[in-house]
Formats: structure tokens, sequence, C-alpha cells
């Protein structure tokens, strides 16, 4: 039975890391569900107070890093908050319409309209912005990768 319960904590785990490159998906959520069903399944006793404030500023950092990371991307390549916005919504609007390179192709499309209707930015401008937009996605699907992995590895440390 141990195996089995270890195989869903596992699923819990790699589905936080699906939803590093589709937004939709819940990420901390099922990271930290891991943790919960863990507790459930197993024992909370290993996990105490100071594993739960951990986690809980690493969940912060994470929400902080997809935010900056964006806001970065499209600010350093002369963006502005319309460009951000649009990104934003490109990041979640594009797998949907284009299923697998949607979530490349859809901040860039929404940066780059965004720009065009809202501040009346010339094609070639907008299109510099649009690869703002996608360097800040790649850097923040790294970045909360990392912060992920750390947080597993604490886990691990703590149970085992």
């Amino acid at each position: 039975m141990e195996i089995i319960y270890w195989v869903i904590i596992s699923a819990l785990f790699l589905i936080s890391f699906i939803g590093l490159v589709y937004p939709i998906i819940p990420g901390v959520l099922f990271l930290v569900g891991g943790f919960i069903v863990y507790g459930l399944l197993f024992s909370f006793s290993p996990l105490g107070w100071f594993f739960w404030l951990v986690q809980g500023l690493f969940v912060i950092l994470l929400f902080g890093a997809d935010t900056i990371a964006n806001m970065v991307g499209v600010k350093q390549f002369g963006g502005s908050n319309a460009g951000i916005w649009g990104s934003t919504i490109g990041l979640l609007v594009g797998p949907f319409v284009i299923p697998i390179l949607g979530i490349l192709i859809g901040p860039f499309i929404g940066a780059v309209i965004a720009e065009i209707i809202v501040n009346k930015k010339g094609l070639k401008e907008s299109f510099k912005i649009g690869v703002g937009s996608v360097v800040g996605f790649i850097s923040s699907v790294v970045t909360k990768g990392l912060i992920q992995i750390i947080m597993i590895a604490y886990f691990f440390i703590q149970v085992l």
C-alpha cells in the first residue's frame, strides 16, 4: 500500500511541474497537495511548523517569480503595462488556440497586439516587446522549476 501512496504523491509533484508550462494547471496547489497527502497517508509529524513556514515562503516566492519575470521581460524590451497584460492574456489563451506552440506564441502575440492597439507602437518595436514577453515566460518557468525542486528536496529531507 505504501508504494501506491508514494505513486500518488509523486504524481502530484509531477503535475505541479506540468503546471510550469501550462499555467491553467495550478502547479503550486498540486505541489502543496503532495505534502498534505503525505501527511494524511503517513504522518504530519516530520512536517513541523518550520517546514510549513519555509514552504509558505517558497509559495510566495513562486507567485512573485511569475509576476516579476513577465514584467521584467516585457519592460526590459521596451514594453508597457499594456504589453504585460497582453502577454498574460496571451499566456492563458494561447495553449487553447494553438495547442502545443500556443504557450510560447500566445504571450508573444498578446504583447504585440496590446502594444500596437493601446500604445500605437510600430510593428518592429512591438515584435521586440513580444520577444521580451517570451524571454520573461521562459525565465519564469526556469526560476519556478528550480524553486519547486528545492521545495521537493526539502520535503524529502524532512520525511526520509
